[in-house]
């Protein structure tokens, strides 16, 4: 009679146990599968990022920037006889 209950208890751990492993792992796979989009978004953000730098600094050259004031604003540097030093 004790050896049929010792017996049935662990029984029933073992399944217990064995459900317990089937859920972890199932867990482990989701959670894998997430990490691995995360990390497929976190590449392409990094690689946006490296864009967006160098646009950045093409749009900051100065050569691009005279260029720009020149063309788009009609800006130029002013002669010697247009500046005015003001003195306090």
């Amino acid at each position: 009679m004790i050896l049929r209950v010792v017996l049935a208890v662990l029984v029933a751990a073992n399944v217990v146990s064995a459900l317990a492993i089937v859920e972890t792992r199932q867990r482990h796979r989701q959670l894998f599968v997430q990490f691995t989009r995360l990390e497929r978004a976190r590449d392409e953000l990094n690689i946006e990022f490296g864009r967006l730098q160098l646009e950045q600094a093409t749009w900051a050259e100065s050569n691009r920037i005279d260029q720009v004031a020149r063309d788009r604003l009609g800006m130029k540097f002013p002669e010697g006889n247009e500046i005015v030093v003001i003195r306090p």
